[in-house]
């Protein structure tokens, strides 16, 4: 049995990254920065931070690069993943990130902040009359996996 899991909670260290790729696939890459707290064997507090690359693809990418901002706390749970590539002068580099597969916000927006308004509705549109709804088989059902938040 293998695990590979990434939890994180932590502050936004750069603004997000958002960007299509030649696919149309949607990906979002920001940073996030945790810290470690301790006493040393004299008494003293210590303190160290350690700084996460991190990656989102598809819906969450869209969300991470709409609600994300530097300074906020954020939650991040994923996988680590390393790549790597020749870099244009032709040295090896590589990259350890979290893919990110969750993400919970977990501060409110700034004041006058980074979290979209909504734009203010005219008048509503009549709603339309429900359509009936069919006979619900085993595989309709709503699996937790499909949710895309």
């Amino acid at each position: 049995m293998n695990l590979n899991r990434a939890m994180i909670i932590g502050n936004v260290t750069r603004d997000p990254e958002s960007r299509t790729t030649t696919t149309g696939q949607n990906v979002c890459s920001f940073g996030v920065a945790t810290n470690h707290v301790w006493k040393d064997a004299q008494g003293q507090k210590q303190e160290k931070v350690e700084f996460h690359n991190v990656v989102a693809w598809g819906k969450l990418a869209e969300i991470c690069g709409q609600y994300l901002a530097r300074g906020r706390k954020v939650y991040v749970e994923g996988r680590i993943q390393t790549r790597e590539w020749d870099g244009q002068d032709g040295v090896k580099r590589n990259r350890t990130e979290i893919v990110a597969e969750n993400m919970i916000l977990l501060d409110r927006a700034p004041q006058g902040g980074s979290m979209p308004r909504p734009a203010p509705a005219a008048a509503p549109a009549p709603m339309p009359a429900p359509a009936p709804m069919p006979a619900s088989a085993p595989d309709d059902e709503i699996k937790i996996e499909d949710i895309p938040f």
